[in-house]
């Protein structure tokens, strides 16, 4: 049993951040999907694969095949199977369907140098097998995707630490802050650590999370050396929804479990 003011401390703060790191997830995928960033995460990196900035060459035909995009007028697609952009971009290079000779051809034809020599190299390397070909060129897709995930993930790690950083300022929550005040009443904590069973906000832990010593007492704050202090306390909030809530909700029922007393 482990009934320290420590793990007390380590239950609230717990708690706070995947409150927190929760709300932010829900408002970041509310953005995501208003905006369309991964669609528009994938048009870019498709534009970049096929040398088309301009949305005028192969990208613009491959799009336009109904594999890719069988919505082509309402919407871009969010994600594409790489086998279906393997056969859209031969069926939008090849100007005789199943002619693996006039398929080089068309390639030789090709008026992007970099592309003509791409396309090239996996061409002889199929050895005039079609199925060859286009496993190459969805293996292709799929390393460029490796990378367009990476990019993706970078943006929705700083729209993630905007948020977050918005909701501490918005609501005041200052981890130095709620730190020392936990410390000095532990019995806080430990209602919040009672009241939080499962993982997600019911309304008994929405109940629970505004008792927690957090909001505005003063506002506009006063620009003295405190101010600085919350700056920090809200920069160590932000800090923490990258980890994602389902990570503090693991970490506070470890501790919660900790904490109990034990079965005789």
């Amino acid at each position: 049993m482990f009934g320290s003011t420590v793990l007390e401390v380590v239950v609230g703060l717990t708690f706070c951040y995947a409150s927190v790191a929760l709300i932010v997830s829900a408002l970041q995928e509310a953005i995501a999907s208003l905006l369309r960033l991964r669609a528009g995460c994938l048009l870019a990196g498709i534009k970049g694969m096929l040398n088309d900035p301009t949305f005028s060459e192969l990208a613009r035909a491959l799009y336009g095949h109904a594999l890719v995009n069988p919505h082509a007028a309402t919407a871009k697609p969010a994600y594409i199977e790489p086998a279906h952009f393997a056969i859209a971009l031969v069926d939008a290079i090849q100007s005789i369907p199943g002619d693996m000779a006039q398929l080089g051809r068309d390639i030789d034809g090709l008026e992007d140098t970099q592309m003509r020599r791409a396309l090239q190299g996996i061409y002889q390397r199929a050895n005039g097998d079609l199925d060859a070909f286009q496993l190459a060129l969805a293996g292709w897709f799929d390393s460029t995707m490796e990378r367009v995930s990476a990019a993706y993930k970078r943006r929705a790690m700083m729209i993630s630490l905007l948020l977050s950083l918005l909701l501490a300022v918005m609501f005041n929550i200052d981890s130095i802050h709620l730190f020392r005040s936990l410390w000095q009443h532990p019995a806080l904590a430990a209602q919040l650590g009672a009241a939080q069973a499962g993982v997600g906000l019911d309304a008994r832990a929405l109940e629970a999370m505004w008792q927690l010593p957090i909001g505005w007492e003063q506002f506009p704050p006063r620009l003295n050396a405190q101010f600085l202090l919350n700056v920090a306390g809200w920069l160590l909030t932000a800090s923490t929804a990258l980890f994602g809530a389902p990570f503090w909700f693991n970490l506070m029922k470890h501790t919660v479990q900790l904490r109990a007393p034990a079965k005789p």
